[in-house]
């Protein structure tokens, strides 16, 4: 009897070890799966919070150009360019005119004895569509309408430059105005940069006096491209989507990958 006791004790102690051991099993099993459940619930919610932290840029207001060609009034086209050799105009080369658009206007108007009077008028329209790693369209505009009030204030040759803000036109505009001597004459140049939202225009008006006429003067050529440069900002905001000139096929938009370096619209040289 006092045999016994012992062995049922050693028993019962081997017993009770296999019962312990699966405890515990299940103690670290039960701490692994709640170590996962919120590691789990951790990332799921912080998931959403970095949705929420990612910025999206504003929509760009304008999503065409106007006809280059139709921006500026007939009348007024007729009046600052006299005698023009296309009323029409002159389309400036585009590698896309969804973007980039230009129009030109020139002409001689001969006096016999008295001379003649030359005027160029050309106008420019660049736009920019938003984008999340570039920049809102308004913003990306506004990048290159202080390079293009920098492309006009160096004009190569150019004598008196003066530059000043203009208002009332678009949300802000330049005018630079200065003096430049070509073919033996005397030319009077204005050119108005302005932006409104996501477009740039940029407008160059310039004459000169043939054969003995008087050279114009800097307040009529400046006054002549305000004028313009007023009705072709105008033009952006009454274009739609339709009435759009066609664009080339296989082209991009400003600082797109593919013509990243090209130049608003391609000028003749006036």
């Amino acid at each position: 009897m006092h045999r016994s006791a012992p062995r049922l004790t050693r028993i019962l102690a081997c017993a009770a070890v296999p019962v312990m051991l699966v405890v515990a099993g299940c103690s670290s099993d039960s701490g692994d799966k709640d170590k996962k459940d919120s590691s789990g619930s951790s990332s799921s919610s912080t998931a959403p919070s970095a949705k929420k932290s990612e910025s999206t840029v504003e929509p760009a207001k304008f999503t065409a150009l106007p006809n280059p060609c139709k921006s500026i009034a007939s009348k007024t086209v007729t009046s600052l360019v006299p005698k023009t050799k296309s009323k029409g105009g002159t389309t400036a080369n585009s590698s896309d005119t969804a973007y980039r658009a230009g129009c030109s206007w020139n002409g001689l108007d001969d006096k016999g004895v008295k001379g003649s009077q030359y005027r160029w008028l050309d106008v420019g329209f660049t736009r920019f569509d938003s984008d999340q790693a570039l920049g809102s369209g308004a913003t990306r505009a506004q990048q290159d309408y202080m390079k293009q009030v920098a492309k006009a204030r160096e004009a190569e040759g150019a004598k008196k430059v003066a530059e000043a803000s203009v208002p009332g036109i678009g949300e802000q505009a330049t005018k630079i105005t200065y003096d430049l001597a070509k073919t033996s004459e005397d030319f009077k140049y204005a050119t108005i940069v302005a932006r409104t939202e996501n477009v740039v225009v940029t407008l160059t008006y310039n004459g000169a006096g043939y054969a003995g006429a008087k050279t114009p003067s800097a307040d009529d050529i400046l006054k002549g491209a305000e004028k313009a440069a007023k009705e072709a900002v105008a033009s952006v905001a009454t274009t739609t989507a339709d009435s759009k000139p066609d664009a080339p096929s296989g082209s991009t938009e400003p600082g797109g990958s593919s013509k990243s370096g090209e130049k608003a619209t391609d000028k003749k040289t006036s």
